[in-house]
């Protein structure tokens, strides 16, 4: 009996211990994965300007005293690989969370492990609506709006602009595709059934779109949603301009509002186009004398003094990790996973550098997500200009 006793108090001191160590008592363990190789490597600039933005952090004393030791591997934006690197992180470096990793099949493969390890999987890249299911899943935030959220603010501009539209849709048969069109058809209510008058989808393995687009277009629609991505978004507006057709409203989501996406149908067939955003372009002239953009250059040009300015992933990066900040610090003395979650799911209207003027974000024990609201923009053939207020799905 002394004997067993004896384990049992090694086993639990043991495992304060690793408690103590995974929670970061003396330094706050972040881990993440990202594609910094493969097709998606593009997005490896986002853990590149957090791994500066922590190394700032760290110069000017942590975070309520604690140092922050970030650690982003490589997934190659590979489910299984994710799979690997996530375990790497939660059993050998011991962190004390994953922040920002990207995708919606990468992180969909790390999830229920997350969950049953009660390792809080914050801000997850990826707008999917199935990361704001604190019942389900109570260790996982998204930290995108959601594309359901972002199709709805089309729905109701649709619907405040052009009531009388005749809408066609396009979009990708995936989830990607299917929560955008679900979000639209529920802020259209009960007109969705007389307005939208034409709905294609395609494969992402499919060459291209053209037989699509005809088929919507002689429906003699006059809105076209277009849920596409990648090389689809290129086809959709060169392939629109082609055989002639001109909507009178023509959306994408804004994950296919890249510049590198309208550049080879040709910017000059992108005019007109509408797309949403709830962050500043940090690019764009009119933020040139706004405090929060002045500040995010200044940590470029002393942190990161050769990146490429105009690439928006830099932007992004650091737009996350001043959210995480803001719940690191809520956190006070208390690093513990449950308090983490707990702040993160008490934010009231907090406002970060980069976020368009209007917006904040708020969360709540029932309510995961974080941003909720957007600004429509419109390509003028250089660049995105907003316009009209702020939208809410809420």
């Amino acid at each position: 009996m002394k004997l067993a006793a004896a384990l049992i108090g090694l086993s639990m001191l043991a495992l304060a211990a690793e408690t103590a160590h995974a929670e970061g008592s003396d330094e706050i363990r972040i881990g993440q994965t990202l594609p910094y190789s493969g097709p998606a490597s593009g997005f490896g600039a986002i853990g590149r300007t957090q791994e500066a933005f922590f190394e700032k952090v760290n110069a000017e004393g942590g975070i309520n005293g604690r140092k922050v030791k970030f650690i982003s591997l490589d997934d190659a934006y590979s489910p299984p690989k994710t799979v690997e690197q996530t375990r790497k992180l939660v059993e050998q470096d011991e962190v004390l969370m994953m922040f920002g990793s990207l995708g919606t099949a990468t992180n969909s493969a790390v999830q229920r492990y997350l969950n049953a390890k009660k390792v809080p999987q914050l801000f997850v890249l990826s707008g999917a609506t199935k990361w704001a299911d604190p019942q389900k899943n109570p260790w996982t935030m998204p930290g995108m709006a959601a594309y359901e959220s972002e199709g709805a603010v089309y729905a109701k501009y649709v619907l405040q602009s052009k009531p009388d539209a005749k809408i066609a849709i396009l979009s990708q048969n995936d989830d990607f595709g299917r929560d955008y069109v679900a979000g639209f058809k529920r802020a259209l209510g009960a007109k969705a059934a007389s307005m939208i008058i034409a709905e294609a989808s395609y494969e992402t393995s499919a060459p291209t779109i053209s037989s699509q687009l005809s088929t919507l277009k002689a429906s003699g629609a006059n809105v076209l949603f277009g849920v596409v991505l990648g090389k689809f978004t290129s086809q959709a507006i060169k392939g629109v301009a082609e055989i002639g057709w001109k909507p009178d409203v023509f959306f994408v989501p804004t994950s296919a509002s890249s510049i590198s996406f309208l550049e080879p149908a040709g910017l000059d067939n992108a005019v007109g186009l509408i797309s949403s955003s709830n962050q500043k372009d940090t690019m764009d002239p009119q933020w040139a004398d706004d405090p929060g953009v002045k500040e995010y250059f200044a940590f470029m040009k002393q942190y990161m003094p050769n990146a490429d300015l105009s690439n928006s992933n830099h932007a992004a990066g650091y737009h996350y990790a001043t959210l995480l900040m803001t719940v690191l610090r809520a956190c006070k003395d208390d690093v513990s996973r449950d308090n983490i979650m707990r702040q993160a799911a008490l934010l009231k209207e907090v406002k970060l550098p980069l976020l368009l003027p209007g917006m904040s974000v708020t969360t709540g024990p029932d309510d995961y997500l974080p941003f909720q609201q957007l600004q429509l923009r419109r390509f003028n053939g250089k660049s995105w200009v907003g316009f009209g207020d702020v939208l809410d799905d809420r």
